[in-house]
């Protein structure tokens, strides 16, 4: 249970060829931190507008997960 906090860290910070995306960026639409960054200020995004961005990376992580899912049938 030590290494928990590590490993997710790490799985969620790996760019996978299936959705061409970290599964952090993904959930959160932001690079996840590894605390030695200098804060950078942000831009506060409408929330409709974070919404309809999510929708559409959520879309296009779906299209290149089927399009895996498809090149993996073809393998076998």
């Amino acid at each position: 249970m030590e290494w928990l906090a590590t490993v997710e860290f790490a799985f969620n910070n790996k760019v996978y060829i299936s959705i061409k995306s970290l599964p952090f960026k993904v959930n959160y639409e932001k690079e996840p931190r590894m605390g030695l960054e200098i804060r950078k200020k942000e831009k506060h995004v409408k929330t409709e507008e974070f919404v309809e961005e999510m929708k559409k990376m959520h879309e296009e992580i779906k299209m290149a997960l089927i399009k895996s899912q498809e090149k993996m049938k073809n393998l076998t």
